[in-house]
């Protein structure tokens, strides 16, 4: 790493920790839960229709949330740019990659890669942000990325089944890290910084349902759902707690700390995914697995107190 992406402002500051925590916390633990979740929703539905039934839900609970709280969804000009992006981007894109990776991977598999999405918001914050990399945020990235290497290891060893969905499955989830990546930035940049973060998620996730209905249209043909009540409450519970909810205090950590720090969500969302098995399906940690967690656990506590990066 050049010494131009090294940074050596003060660290974080204690008041922007504690402003950014419980945000930070809520996100981590309901995508936490989310994985497992979506299991259940992809089962009584196409992915195509799975995925704009969750949009949908959520694009209504935004906008009945902004009027409710005397938000304006005006945008400038300057931001319908960056909300087309993040809503092509993280709404159909990544959503669209992530249910379907998970008909050829296990949940497990599929969070332990979006772990990885720390590095591509590092590299695209510096390229695109002008964010700098400090040389405690790369030590304690390493050593978490090592301790996601042993859970992704452990949970890859448990996949059965045909190798090459497999291998299909962790390209989708790559792509799906990607565009996710590409979206974390769209939103943080000039044309949308400024903006409130909900009026802009609303618009987005509205411009993002419309392209994932017409996709499902085109790929699955009409709407199929599961007529149970757990389909709908999966639906529900992914549409407002899993992006409703999520999403505008994701975005708004970002704008906070930058997307770097922001996306150890990522690196912990495995680890409450997994403990979150533990109760509900019976996990069984290996030694492996716990070395991993605990490795994922110490990195992020190095990298958010690293020096903050150039803003």
């Amino acid at each position: 790493m050049s010494e131009a992406l090294l940074v050596t402002e003060a660290p974080l500051a204690d008041k922007a920790k504690r402003h950014v925590l419980i945000p930070f916390a809520i996100v981590t633990l309901i995508w936490g839960s989310t994985w497992i979740v979506i299991r259940y929703q992809i089962g009584g539905a196409p992915a195509g229709w799975s995925v704009s039934l969750r949009f949908a839900i959520a694009t209504v609970a935004m906008f009945a949330y902004a009027r409710a709280a005397g938000i304006s969804l005006h945008l400038p000009r300057r931001a319908w740019g960056p909300a087309a992006i993040v809503g092509i981007t993280q709404f159909v894109l990544n959503f669209h990659f992530v249910y379907r990776a998970e008909a050829h991977v296990t949940s497990g598999v599929v969070a332990m890669i979006y772990a990885l999405l720390v590095v591509p918001n590092a590299i695209f914050g510096r390229i695109f942000l002008g964010h700098g990399i400090s040389r405690p945020f790369l030590g304690g990235s390493a050593v978490a990325l090592v301790g996601v290497a042993l859970l992704f290891d452990h949970e890859l060893k448990a996949v059965t089944g045909d190798s090459a969905a497999t291998a299909l499955g962790i390209g989708l989830t790559l792509c799906g890290v990607l565009s996710a990546s590409a979206a974390n930035i769209a939103q943080a940049t000039r044309g949308a910084t400024g903006v409130p973060v909900v009026a802009m998620l609303a618009w987005a996730m509205l411009f993002g349902t419309g392209i994932d209905v017409a996709v499902a249209f085109a790929t699955e043909g009409a709407p199929v759902f599961a007529l149970s009540w757990s389909f709908f409450a999966c639906a529900a519970y992914l549409g407002i707690l899993g992006s409703a909810v999520s999403f505008p205090l994701y975005f708004t950590v970002i704008r906070e700390i930058g997307p770097a720090r922001a996306a150890y969500s990522s690196v912990l969302i495995p680890v409450i995914a997994m403990a979150i098995s533990t109760i509900l399906e019976g996990y069984v940690w290996s030694l492996e697995s716990i070395a991993g967690g605990a490795l994922v656990l110490i990195g992020l506590v190095l990298a958010l107190r690293s020096r903050s990066p150039a803003r």
